[in-house]
């Protein structure tokens, strides 16, 4: 039976490609820190071993004991807008961590395959729709550490054959997301912000475009790569072809919410204004698996869950290491 590591396996995205490789027959280790995930979001059936990509000692201790087939790495801090302001911890927990597990699978030589999660991020501006003939021009030290997992992985295989599977989600949504951080995850801000009887709040004008996803049409495609060996070695886009205006999701938030909208415009922020991808590719490799999840159905499903859930309760984040063009909204912090 195959044996897989799940990093990030307490997270959100991390914790649905969990469930889906244990309904696939596949042992499971989820590997979190919990620091944005949530011990009971781990599947029953998975073992849970608490811990940090960042800690080598003892991700080559549990790649010497377990001997892993398969590598989902999915741990991260996504948090592209503050990642300006964190530099030093973005890159050591999204690009030293990475190469962490890199070194272990190469090691210890029994990982068939390293599927990653990237993201649209490495692109840039300007270069919508997103194709991943599209060469990477990152913006932003989340990006760009994002990027650089992906060429140190190519290199990997080139110079040791590990095989790999890219994808590039985007705007990623659903059951079981930790709303109460403030920095990250839209969608979840706003629905935490309704509950706790606030307006939304929109950094400038609202007319960025994205395009979300909810999570079922995400967490399938990663956990099924590996058994797909003809997609290996290859970067995909994978998310919703539909983009909207933040302006037009507060409107669909509130809606599935079931109160009128309520939005407080902030001072515009230094962002990509304009970010959806292309699909062709991953249509072509994985379209099978896509349920092409409606942003009205995805949004109904996430806010049944989160008024179950309740508010999202801030946890600690990461200390602000540079001060300048912070954001204000982001100053009390």
């Amino acid at each position: 039976m195959t044996l897989a590591l799940v990093t990030g396996g307490a997270g959100f995205l991390g914790s649905h490609v969990a469930d889906a490789l244990l309904a696939m027959g596949y042992r499971v280790v989820a590997l979190d820190d919990l620091s944005g995930g949530s011990r009971a979001n781990v599947p029953a059936g998975a073992e849970f071993v608490a811990g940090s990509v960042v800690d080598h000692d003892l991700v080559d201790r549990l790649f010497a004991a377990r001997r892993f087939d398969a590598v989902f790495h999915l741990a991260a801090y996504a948090a592209e807008g503050l990642s300006h302001f964190i530099k030093r911890f973005n890159y050591t927990t999204n690009l030293v961590g990475s190469v962490n597990l890199i070194n272990a699978a190469v090691n210890v030589g029994t990982v068939r395959c390293f599927v990653f999660t990237s993201s649209i991020a490495v692109y840039g501006p300007g270069q919508v729709p997103m194709r991943e003939s599209t060469t990477p021009q990152p913006v932003d030290p989340y990006g760009i550490a994002k990027y650089a997992v992906e060429l140190d992985l190519q290199e990997a295989r080139h110079m040791f054959g590990l095989n790999f599977v890219v994808f590039r989600p985007h705007n990623v949504y659903g059951e079981r997301q930790h709303i109460g951080d403030r920095y990250r995850n839209v969608i979840g801000i706003f629905m935490n912000q309704i509950v706790k009887g606030e307006p939304m709040t929109v950094f400038g004008d609202g007319e960025q475009t994205r395009a979300f996803t909810h999570v079922s049409d995400v967490a399938p495609l990663i956990a099924r790569s590996i058994e797909r060996p003809a997609a290996w070695n290859d970067v995909y886009n994978v998310g919703a072809d539909t983009p909207c205006t933040l302006n037009e999701l507060a409107t669909a938030v509130a809606n599935a919410m079931g109160v009128p909208a309520r939005t407080v415009h902030l001072d515009a922020r230094n962002e990509v204004v304009h970010a959806f991808s292309d699909h062709t590719k991953m249509r072509a490799a994985f379209g099978d698996l896509i349920r092409g999840v409606s942003l009205d159905e995805g949004l109904a499903r996430t806010a049944a869950w989160v008024r179950g859930a309740g508010a999202g309760v801030p946890r600690v984040s990461p200390a602000v290491e540079v001060t300048k063009n912070l954001p204000r909204a982001w100053l009390r912090d």
